[in-house]
């Protein structure tokens, strides 16, 4: 489930908070996701906010998803830190192994989807290939009986 900046003029990310924790060395952002209660995962979450703040390179972890009940709105927590290992002395390790699952099953689910392509791609090439030689047979089939009836005529 992707979602794209396809609105124009309005984003689906609204900013509530943005603090910057300076004892703490990281930003704290607070965001609505407006029109995606019950649809929104923790890592399109991160994506989705790692594009809108330009956070490219830096570490975004997703504290919490809130869906609002009767609303279709999602208010999420994320802190964002510049150094990994900074991160993992802050932040609670299980929060962490739960991400590398989610990464993990990610990566998993991508590499069956290539596979499953070049199987088709192979099975696409494997019949197109019989047909090709078919109709080479056909071509040399139907010249063979071109060649003997001009053989008949002549005799």
């Amino acid at each position: 489930m992707k979602y794209t900046k396809d609105l124009g003029y309005m984003s689906i990310i609204e900013t509530i908070t943005d603090l910057d924790n300076a004892f703490l060395s990281r930003r704290e952002l607070t965001c609505n996701f407006a029109g995606l209660g019950g649809k929104l995962k923790k890592m399109e979450a991160v994506d989705m906010v790692t594009k809108e703040f330009k956070l490219d390179g830096k570490v975004v972890i997703p504290m919490r998803l809130k869906t609002h009940v009767g609303k279709p709105l999602v208010t999420g927590t994320f802190f964002v830190y510049d150094d990994e290992g900074l991160a993992k002395k802050h932040v609670n390790p299980t929060i962490f192994s739960r991400l590398e699952k989610t990464k993990a099953k990610l990566a998993e689910a991508e590499s069956a989807a290539k596979e499953a392509e070049e199987a088709k791609e192979a099975e696409v090439k494997a019949d197109d290939a019989p047909a090709e030689e078919a109709k080479e047979t056909e071509v040399k089939a139907d010249d063979a009986p071109a060649e003997e009836a001009k053989e008949e005529k002549s005799e």
